[in-house]
């Protein structure tokens, strides 16, 4: 073998190729072949794109199919603390020896074929998920879709969960174009679950030219609110679908009303692979039956960082928004919450130097009253303080600034500034909520010594 730990073997991976993101197919799927592996696997496989969404689809996915009994297999990027969360099996981690071992095999199958460190472990995880032999495998995109490793796999059904402006070095600045990458997950004849109720017309395009079943949000599913007979709002809901309602479903985990568009969009995923008898259980069979599993599946979703509360006196949350979409469903997030009045809401901001900055703090400025930049300089791709704080302040001009040269620095400054009654949102990047949870954590075991 050649690394007998896993912090080698990633290690070694970040330098194997030149370039951190080299878009396209033809050298995984040599590698793929090598490895003795094929393009589709022996269970139905449920292949999540998307700009924002994307991780709260997949949890919710591999929370339903659980709840129904069903071995499951998932994949998503990036991690928060540690790589094997990457890589699931029934929604825990796989143990560092199975990483390295397969580690080893798609090396020893790629010869000189030089992969990136997301095509090595997409590849192992597929090599992974086949030995596994599992009753569903959900896999997400790590950017665009198209060219994206994860689409060398053939999905029997395919997800779309937004389509929002990102990546643009890759993937284009306009919809029409970034439509056009990740709807490159859609295969002829299978179906097409767009959570996007506007989709540009790209997708709609390529939903015709593969001959897909289109299911879009708004048009052939909605989530709906339940209302009582007081014509109050209810902490139930209800979707809407053309494969058939699902009535009665729980308050979700996570923060937000759009996460119920991300639940119907899972659920929905399901009842396609249902229709077509792809399922390994007679939910089909038993509506009532799959609609308990569902409200059980969703009473039990384990997603950090999206708007997760670390602290109560400050209130503390942190949420992984690092894209003007993602920031603007942040907002309104933070506008929710119950009025603070006259004390502040703090934000505590890192991000990477590719993202859209001034786009990103301008959509939440109107929630927040002191800002506090920090440095992700230790991160490849990382913002600097001084060029995030010049940023700021331009955009930012009436309301109070200050700076850290880390995550865990200004949580330490913004926390010595701030009241009990205040209210601090970080957010950024995965990177950034990473330090934060950290650093909280470490807090809160400090507090018991």
């Amino acid at each position: 073998m050649r690394f007998s730990n896993l912090h080698d073997w990633l290690s070694w991976q970040e330098t194997l190729n030149p370039v951190e993101i080299d878009l396209g197919l033809e050298r995984v799927s040599t590698v793929l072949i090598r490895a003795g592996l094929s393009s589709s696997f022996k269970c139905p496989l449920i292949t999540v794109a998307g700009t924002n969404g994307k991780g709260s689809v997949v949890a919710m996915l591999e929370a339903i199919a659980l709840a129904a009994g069903l071995k499951v297999c998932s994949y998503t990027s990036p991690h928060i603390f540690h790589y094997n969360e990457r890589i699931k099996i029934n929604a825990k981690p796989v143990d560092d020896d199975v990483l390295c071992e397969a580690f080893e095999r798609i090396d020893q199958a790629r010869s000189d074929v030089s992969l990136t460190y997301f095509e090595f472990g997409t590849l192992a995880a597929v090599d992974i998920f086949f030995r596994e032999q599992p009753d569903l495998v959900i896999l997400e995109v790590g950017l665009g879709g198209r060219l994206d490793a994860v689409n060398l796999m053939d999905a029997d059904v395919s997800v779309l969960t937004s389509i929002a402006i990102d990546h643009v070095d890759w993937l284009g600045d306009d919809r029409e174009s970034i439509g056009y990458e990740k709807a490159g997950v859609a295969r002829h004849g299978r179906p097409l679950i767009c959570g996007d109720s506007k989709p540009p017309a790209s997708v709609i395009n390529v939903a015709n030219q593969q001959q897909c079943e289109l299911i879009q949000i708004g048009r052939d599913y909605e989530a709906v609110i339940t209302v009582n007979d007081d014509e109050n709002l209810c902490d139930t809901w209800m979707l809407r679908s053309l494969y058939g309602d699902v009535i009665d479903l729980p308050k979700l985990s996570l923060q937000g009303v759009f996460q119920k568009s991300n639940a119907a969009t899972a659920i929905v995923a399901l009842q396609a692979l249902q229709e077509q008898g792809l399922l390994l259980t007679d939910l089909k069979a038993n509506p009532e039956q799959f609609n308990r599993v569902i409200a059980s599946g969703l009473s039990h979703i384990n997603l950090p960082g999206r708007f997760q509360q670390l602290n109560v006196a400050p209130q503390v949350f942190t949420d992984v928004a690092h894209n003007l979409q993602a920031a603007e469903s942040l907002a309104a997030q933070i506008k929710a919450l119950p009025s603070v009045e006259k004390n502040k809401t703090w934000a505590i901001v890192a991000m990477l130097e590719d993202k859209d900055v001034s786009g990103v703090l301008k959509a939440v400025s109107a929630e927040i009253d002191c800002w506090c930049f920090a440095g992700l300089e230790n991160i490849n791709r990382g913002l600097d303080v001084e060029t995030l704080a010049e940023l700021g302040r331009e955009k930012l001009m009436n309301q109070c600034t200050i700076q850290a040269d880390t995550v865990v620095e200004a949580c330490e400054l913004v926390l010595l500034k701030a009241s009990e009654d205040d209210r601090i949102i970080i957010f950024g990047s995965f990177h950034t909520v990473a330090e934060a949870m950290q650093f909280f954590v470490q807090s809160d075991n400090d507090d018991h010594v």
